[in-house]
């Protein structure tokens, strides 16, 4: 027996996920600058680029799911740091539903504190190759 009373009736609903375009303003990173739109491929590539360079838990505007832990690696030592790494960047880009998977890591560092982290984001729209340089040092 049920909370509500049996009055015979039966209810169905019926939901469709509907998958919403992803235009968004086009970034010229290097000039500083906005111009026009873009969608597809190259608005997963600027999420990433956004994603990556905004340090989680930082801004108040974004959510707690949005941005990369990255800071607290300053100063750590190099093995330690190309074992997180990897755990972090997917962990960070896997929040956007675009972006399905982060494989095929490739991890180097200089002698001026720098780790480079080369690897593949796989997307709904197809893969794009990523590098983020990190300064651990």
């Amino acid at each position: 027996m049920g909370l509500l009373p049996d009055t015979g009736i039966e209810i169905t609903t019926t939901a469709t996920i509907v998958s919403q375009p992803n235009k968004t303003y086009k970034m010229l990173i290097e000039d500083e600058k906005i111009v026009g739109m873009t969608d597809d491929l190259a608005a997963i590539e600027q999420a990433i680029y956004k994603i990556l360079n905004t340090e989680r838990y930082k801004y108040v505007i974004y959510s707690w799911n949005y941005g990369v832990e990255l800071e607290e690696l300053f100063g750590k030592p190099i093995p330690w740091v190309f074992s997180e790494l990897p755990r972090r960047i997917r962990e960070a880009l896997v929040q956007d539903d675009r972006i399905n998977d982060v494989t095929e890591f490739d991890l180097s560092h200089d002698n001026k504190g720098n780790v480079l982290a080369k690897f593949k984001a796989v997307t709904v729209a197809g893969v794009i190759e990523v590098d983020k340089v990190v300064k651990i040092g």
